[in-house]
């Protein structure tokens, strides 16, 4: 006899209760320990500023891929220095965050060497939240640049095609006596990963962010993820996804987005994918001065009334979901539609 299984609810839970959660799932679908603490850092810190798109509602696609092999759970990145300036990690076909884990501090230090470091990253996988790893050279006195590309999912202006990832670009710079400011963008109108959830949840998306498979408007969020995506800035948008393909798989020889496989199952080969993390010293350029300098415009805009610095609201959604000033944290949520997802790959906890 059958019982039928529980209704699923949403979970309210700490911040360490939704590591401990995360690993979990990863580690029960072929994660190795380390590399699932790993990533569900990232995808914790993720939904913690807000970035749902990357953050828990990953776990589903990531343990898919983990299980059929299109990702190595257990990997162990390698490094090496290729040049004065440069550093080489090849991630083994395994996630894109141990890879980084290992290689920013060698980029830190090349950058303090040099006044400049290169950090590319090879047999990649999916990227995450770009502005982690440059706010995290950015916290250490740097200013950081991040490129990736991902599968296919715009098409070159004026064509009808997918040929470009939504391919996300990421800048950090360091502020006096304040967190550093993030700039984190993708070349799509909106992140590929808000129509994931959205046809997780089973929800409609707003018209104007994706065409279906036939380049008609839609607001089908999984006609949208079989189509194309719309590129912010229409042929700028495109433009840019072109400088990011080129900075992220032609400059390391990896796969371009056309040649990717999708990152939502476990379908097709590993992605194989490229990623270059760019540190920088500014003292070497603009001097000690570099703070106060830059204070001025940071001053300037933050004047101008209804204008932030980017990167502000993250800190905010951080805060609140952390707890600050004597405010109760108040932790994340566990959706229903993420366990239901979860449950029915065979994952209960």
């Amino acid at each position: 006899m059958n019982v039928p299984l529980s209704p699923l609810v949403n979970r309210h839970v700490t911040i360490d209760e939704a590591h401990a959660y995360a690993r979990r799932v990863l580690e029960r679908f072929g994660t190795s320990p380390e590399n699932a603490r790993l990533t569900a850092r990232a995808l914790v810190a993720a939904e913690m500023d807000g970035i749902g798109t990357h953050g828990l509602s990953r776990l589903p696609s990531y343990s898919a891929m983990v299980a059929a092999g299109k990702i190595d759970g257990h990997a162990t990145p390698t490094l090496r220095r290729a040049g004065p300036a440069v550093v080489a990690v090849d991630a083994g076909n395994g996630f894109s965050y141990p890879a980084i884990e290992l290689g920013l501090p060698e980029v830190e230090t090349v950058a303090r060497e040099m006044g400049i470091g290169l950090m590319v990253i090879r047999r990649s996988s999916h990227f995450g939240v770009a502005g982690q790893p440059v706010e995290k050279l950015a916290e250490r006195g740097l200013v950081g640049l991040a490129f990736a590309n991902a599968p296919a999912a715009i098409a070159p202006w004026g064509g009808s095609k997918a040929m470009f990832g939504t391919n996300p670009i990421a800048f950090a710079t360091p502020l006096k006596g304040r967190p550093p400011a993030v700039v984190d963008l993708s070349v799509a109108k909106v992140a590929r990963g808000n129509l994931m959830a959205a046809a997780q949840r089973g929800d409609s998306i707003p018209e104007g962010w994706a065409l279906d498979p036939d380049g008609n408007p839609t607001t089908d969020a999984k006609a949208g993820l079989a189509g194309t995506m719309m590129p912010m800035g229409e042929a700028k948008g495109t433009a840019l996804a072109f400088v990011i393909e080129v900075m992220a798989a032609a400059l390391t020889a990896s796969t371009f987005s056309i040649d990717a496989p999708g990152f939502f199952d476990g379908k097709g080969p590993p992605a194989a994918l490229g990623q270059v993390i760019i540190a920088i010293d500014p003292s070497r350029v603009a001097g000690d001065a570099y703070l106060d300098h830059l204070e001025r415009l940071a001053w300037a805009i933050e004047s101008e009334p209804g204008a932030r610095l980017p990167g502000t609201r993250r800190l905010a959604n951080r805060a609140r979901a952390a707890g600050s000033a004597g405010e109760a944290a108040e932790g994340l949520v566990i959706g229903a539609a993420l366990q239901n997802a979860l449950r029915e790959m065979g994952f209960e906890g």
